[in-house]
C-alpha cells in the first residue's frame, strides 16, 4: 500500500510543468500515465465530504493502488465529482455552490446524511458535516422556492398579504409551523392580523383574517373559559377539524382559555395572553394559554375601548382603589376639555394630543380598553394620567388668562379664590353647571342661586306677541 499526502502546491507545479512540456512537444505516453495517477491521488485526497474513514482495514490517508489509474474510479467518487463537490468545494464561502441541479443536490444531501451516521458521535468531523448538510439543504430550498415572479400583494380570505423582504430567520409560518428562512425564502405577512406564511403555503390557508371579525363583532367573550367539552366538538379541532384527543392520539388536544374550546397543535402553539373575563370578574392578570386565532384577536382588540365596567361589574370599583382614582382623573379631564377647545393658546400647543393614544379619555369616562386595565394594575396609567392632569390644570389656572377668566366665584359665601369645576374642594350644580365650595353647597338648604336667578329671568321676559293672521 502507498500512503499519499496530496500537496496542492506540488500539483499546481505539475500543471505548469505539463504546460511547458506541451509547448516544447516533449510530452509522451508515459508522462500522460504519470499525470493521470497524480491527478487521481490529488482528487482522492480532497474528497473529504464522502470519505468513509477506515474501511476494510485501510487508513483514511491510505489510497488503494487501483485508484491511481484514471479509469479505476469508484461509484462514490464518480457521484461526488458529478456533484461538483470535489477538491476545495467546502472551502468556498457559504452559498458558492457548483451543483445547481435539484436532483444532484438531493444526492449530495443523502451522501452527507449517510456520512453523519457513520462518523463518531460528537466528533468534530460529524459537526462539520452537519453544517455542510444544512448549507446543502438551504441551497435546495432556494432552488425549490424561487423569488421571481412573486407578486408584492395578495388578497385571500380577507387577508391582505404583503411580500416581506426581511432577512430575519426568527419567524415561523402560521400554516405549516416551520421556520421561515428569510435569507432564501419568499414569505408574506397580512397587514391586518399579521398572519405570516411561506409563499408556497399561501394558497393552502383556510383561516380568514381576524381583523375582519373585529370589524363585524368588536366585543369580548366575558365568560371565564366557557368550555363545552371535547365530545361536543366531535373530538375534532374547533378550527381546522383535525381529529384530536386528550391522550395525544392522533393529535394532542389543547384548550384555549379564552374560547374554552380545544384545538390541535397546529392551531394552538401554547401562546399566552391576558384574558379579559378574568380581569373584569377577578382582577386577575396572569397570562393563560390561548390558540393562535384568539391570540391575534386579543392582540388587535387590546387597545379598543369596548369594556363598560359600570355595567359589566360595577362592584369592581368598591374593591380596586386605582379604578376610583382613574375615574376621577378622567372626569376632571372631561371638565377641562371645554376650556381647551375654546382657547387659542391651548389649540396651538395641542395639549389634548397628549392623550392621543387614549382618545376615549377625552370622549367619555366609563369605557375602558384591556390595555387600560393592564396599565392600571401595574400603576403605569396612574402616573402618566396624573402628570397630564397637572399639565392641563396648570394651563387653565396659571398660564392662560383667558382660561382663568372662565372661572367661578362661590355665590353662597362670595369668598375665596376663583373656582374651577375640576378642583377637588368644589361641587358643580347638575342643572346650570355653576361651581361652589363643596361645604357651602351641601350646607345650603335652598336651591342653587344661579338656577333661581335664571328661572326668574325666564318668567320676567315679555312673551312674544302673536303675528297678525295667526
Amino acid at each position: 500500500m502507498v500512503t499519499v499526502k496530496p500537496t496542492p502546491c506540488g500539483f499546481r507545479e505539475e500543471l505548469r510543468s505539463r504546460s511547458a512540456c506541451l509547448d516544447r512537444g516533449a510530452w509522451d505516453a508515459s508522462d500522460e500515465m504519470e499525470y493521470d495517477e497524480r491527478l487521481a491521488r490529488f482528487r482522492q485526497g480532497h474528497l473529504n465530504p464522502f470519505d468513509r474513514g477506515e474501511e476494510n482495514g485501510h487508513p483514511q490517508n491510505e489510497v488503494k493502488p487501483e485508484l491511481f489509474h484514471s479509469q479505476a474510479k469508484t461509484q462514490n467518487t464518480d457521484r461526488a465529482m458529478d456533484l461538483g463537490l470535489a477538491e476545495d468545494h467546502f472551502s468556498r464561502p457559504v452559498g458558492s455552490f457548483v451543483a445547481s441541479d435539484i436532483e444532484q443536490l438531493k444526492q449530495a444531501i443523502e451522501e452527507c446524511k449517510r456520512l453523519i451516521l457513520e462518523l463518531p458521535e460528537h466528533s468534530e468531523r460529524q459537526k462539520d458535516t452537519v453544517a455542510k448538510l444544512i448549507h446543502l439543504r438551504l441551497k435546495l430550498q432556494e432552488l425549490k422556492d424561487p423569488e421571481e415572479d412573486e407578486p408584492n400583494l395578495r388578497v385571500l380570505l380577507e387577508h391582505r398579504f404583503s411580500k416581506e423582504k426581511s432577512k430575519s430567520v426568527k419567524q415561523t409560518c402560521d400554516k405549516c409551523s416551520a421556520i421561515i428562512w428569510g435569507l432564501i425564502q419568499t414569505w408574506y405577512t397580512c397587514t391586518g392580523c399579521y398572519y405570516r406564511c411561506h409563499s408556497k403555503c399561501l394558497n393552502l390557508i383556510t383561516k380568514p383574517c381576524v381583523r375582519s371579525k373585529i370589524s363585524h363583532q368588536s366585543e369580548y367573550e366575558l365568560n371565564i373559559c366557557p368550555e363545552i367539552g371535547l365530545d361536543k366538538q366531535d373530538y375534532r379541532c374547533a378550527e381546522c377539524r383535525t381529529p384530536i384527543s386528550l391522550r395525544g392520539v392522533p393529535s394532542e388536544a389543547r384548550q384555549c382559555d379564552y374560547t374554552g374550546q380545544y384545538y390541535c397543535s397546529s392551531c394552538h402553539w401554547n401562546d399566552t395572553a391576558v384574558i379579559p373575563a378574568r380581569v373584569i370578574h377577578n382582577w386577575e392578570f396572569e397570562p393563560n394559554k390561548v390558540c393562535r386565532s384568539s391570540m391575534r384577536y386579543l392582540t388587535l382588540m387590546i387597545s379598543r375601548p369596548v369594556l363598560k365596567l359600570r355595567e359589566i361589574n360595577p362592584l369592581l370599583f368598591n374593591f380596586v382603589e386605582e379604578l376610583v382614582e382613574i375615574r376621577k382623573l378622567r372626569q376632571d379631564i372631561l371638565l377641562m376639555k371645554p376650556y381647551f377647545i375654546t382657547c387659542k393658546e391651548a389649540m396651538e400647543a395641542r395639549l389634548l394630543l397628549q392623550l392621543q393614544d387614549r382618545q376615549h379619555f377625552v370622549e367619555n369616562d366609563d369605557m375602558y380598553s384591556l390595555q387600560d386595565l393592564i396599565d392600571i394594575s401595574s400603576g403605569k396609567l396612574s402616573c402618566s394620567l396624573t402628570e397630564i392632569h397637572t399639565t392641563f390644570a396648570k394651563h387653565i389656572k396659571l398660564d392662560c388668562e383667558r382660561c382663568q377668566a372662565k372661572g367661578f366665584v362661590c355665590e353662597l359665601c362670595k369668598e375665596g379664590d376663583v373656582l374651577f369645576p375640576f378642583d377637588s374642594h368644589t361641587s358643580v350644580c347638575h342643572d346650570c353647571s355653576a361651581v361652589y365650595h363643596r361645604d357651602c353647597y351641601y350646607d345650603n338648604s335652598t336651591t342653587c342661586p344661579r338656577c333661581t336667578r335664571l328661572t326668574e329671568r325666564k318668567h320676567d321676559a315679555p312673551s312674544e306677541s302673536p303675528e297678525p293672521g295667526s
